[in-house]
């Protein structure tokens, strides 16, 4: 932590929220840390807010490999993505004067729709009917046909985005020492003449998973990157891969994945 005291605070500029912040800012400048205004000039950046805050801070900067993220809630209650909270500076400055942080590397996805260009995912994507009509994908694993999915469309999720929305279509937490992908149902057709697995499935790192959407009158799906829309209608082919990248973000000692998981469900 030595070596890294520029820091870029991501959240809303606006009024309630600046009010909120201004103590974070003064902390930061009294144990000397520098306040950036250019992400780029940052080797730390911390979000204000919640879980869909830190996921566009992620994003907005550009999945940076350079610099350590961090989050801070907003709430009383502590999330995947935020190990602090904007009432307890206690923790702050407890884990900033005595080195208590600790560095922690979070998968991301590689997601290739139609060859236009890659886009990184750090929890899940996703692909849903824009209509009241099922969807259906051929799906792929490496080069051999798994199965014909017909239903309201499909969740691939990192192990960090496995307790989000995969959860609640009941697929599994998964480690994210772990590196892989997860596979998820959104109510999918099985019957007599359609059929699925019917269950999340999990691929390893080395994994390449093809999604070619078949067109029968719905080939303009609604897809999401993490907590954003993708603005591409019309698509036929999606390639998802395990990316070579990971992010860093800042962890306190006592504050595992699995302590989060134990916190939040159980």
């Amino acid at each position: 932590m030595e070596s890294r005291r520029n820091i870029y605070f991501y959240h809303t500029r606006d009024a309630d929220m600046l009010s909120k912040a201004s103590h974070i800012y003064e902390l930061a400048e009294q144990y000397g840390f520098t306040i950036v205004d250019d992400q780029l000039k940052a080797n730390i950046i911390a979000s204000i807010g919640h879980d869909g805050t830190f996921l566009q801070a992620v994003r907005k900067t550009g999945f940076r490999e350079d610099c350590l993220y961090a989050g801070i809630s907003t709430t009383r209650n502590l999330s995947m993505y935020c190990d602090f909270r904007i009432d307890d500076t206690s923790k702050m400055v407890e884990a900033s004067v005595n080195e208590q942080f600790e560095v922690r590397r979070y998968p991301l996805l590689e997601v290739t729709v139609d060859g236009q260009g890659m886009f990184p995912c750090l929890n899940e994507f996703s692909i849903r009917s824009s209509i009241i009509k099922t969807l259906v994908i051929d799906v792929f694993i490496d080069q051999l046909h798994f199965e014909t999915f017909r239903g309201d469309g499909l969740v691939v999720a990192t192990p960090t985005g496995s307790t989000a929305y995969n959860k609640s279509l009941n697929g599994s937490v998964v480690d994210p020492l772990i590196s892989c992908m997860q596979i998820s149902e959104v109510a999918s057709l099985n019957n007599n003449r359609y059929r699925t697995l019917g269950s999340s499935f999990i691929i390893g790192e080395e994994r390449t998973l093809t999604l070619k959407v078949i067109s029968e009158g719905n080939d303009h799906p609604v897809m999401g990157m993490d907590n954003e829309a993708l603005s591409i209608r019309h698509v036929e082919k999606i390639q998802i891969k395990m990316s070579n990248k990971k992010i860093k973000t800042l962890k306190l000692k006592d504050n595992s994945f699995w302590h989060k998981v134990k916190r939040q469900f159980l």
